[in-house]
C-alpha cells in the first residue's frame, strides 16, 4: 500500500501529461499531489521518513523552478537527483558504519552483517545508475524529448525498480532463515 500511495503523484503527472502534452500542467499536479500526498501522511502518522522529505522538497522546488520559469529541465532532473539524494545518503551512512537498510527492514527480516553491506552497496549503484539513466533519457531537455522522458519515467524506470525488487528478491529469498516445517 505504501509502495503505491509513493506513486500518486508520478501516476497523475503522467496521466495529465498523456492527456494534456503539457509538462507545466503535469508538473503542477505533481507539485499539488506531493503536497497533499505529505500532509495527509503528517495528520496520518504525524511524520514523514527522510525520504519522504527529501521527494517533498525536490518536487516543489523543481517543480515549482518549472512551473515558474516554463523550463522543463528542472523538472526533467529531479527524478536524478532523488535517486543520487538516496544514494548518497546510504553511502555516507555506510561510510559512518550505519546501515540505513538495516535500520529500516531490519524489524521485518534478519540478515547477517555480510548480507546487510551486499544488499547497502547493490543500491547505492542502482540508484546512481537510475539517475544517470534518467539524464540519459532526457538530455539534451528539449520539447522533443519530453515525451520519450515522460514514458521512459513511469513504464522505464518502473519496470527496472521492479526488476531490481525481484533480483534482490530472489538473491535474499536464500539467505532468509526458513521456518521449520512440521509433518
Amino acid at each position: 500500500m505504501k509502495a503505491a500511495s509513493d506513486l500518486i503523484a508520478v501516476i497523475l503527472f503522467f496521466l495529465t501529461y498523456i492527456i494534456t502534452k503539457n509538462i507545466i500542467l503535469a508538473t503542477s499536479v505533481a507539485i499539488v499531489a506531493g503536497l497533499a500526498q505529505a500532509a495527509f501522511l503528517w495528520w496520518k502518522y504525524r511524520k514523514l521518513e527522510t525520504m519522504q522529505w527529501v521527494s517533498l522538497l525536490l518536487i516543489v522546488v523543481f517543480g515549482g523552478a518549472t512551473v515558474l520559469t516554463g523550463d522543463r529541465t528542472f523538472i526533467m532532473w529531479k527524478p536524478t537527483l532523488l535517486f543520487w539524494a538516496g544514494a548518497l545518503a546510504m553511502l555516507v551512512g555506510s561510510l559512518m558504519k550505519k546501515n540505513g537498510l538495516r535500520a529500516v527492514l531490519g524489524k521485518e527480516i534478519e540478515l547477517p552483517e555480510h548480507m546487510w553491506k551486499r544488499l547497502t552497496a547493490a543500491w547505492i549503484v542502482f540508484l546512481a545508475v537510475m539517475g544517470a539513466i534518467n539524464l540519459a533519457v532526457a538530455y539534451p531537455f528539449t520539447a522533443e524529448r519530453e515525451a520519450v522522458w515522460n514514458n521512459y519515467k513511469f513504464f522505464g524506470s518502473t519496470a527496472l525498480m521492479f526488476l531490481f525488487f525481484l533480483a534482490q528478491g530472489i538473491y535474499l529469498s536464500r539467505h532468509l532463515n526458513k521456518e521449520p516445517q512440521n509433518d
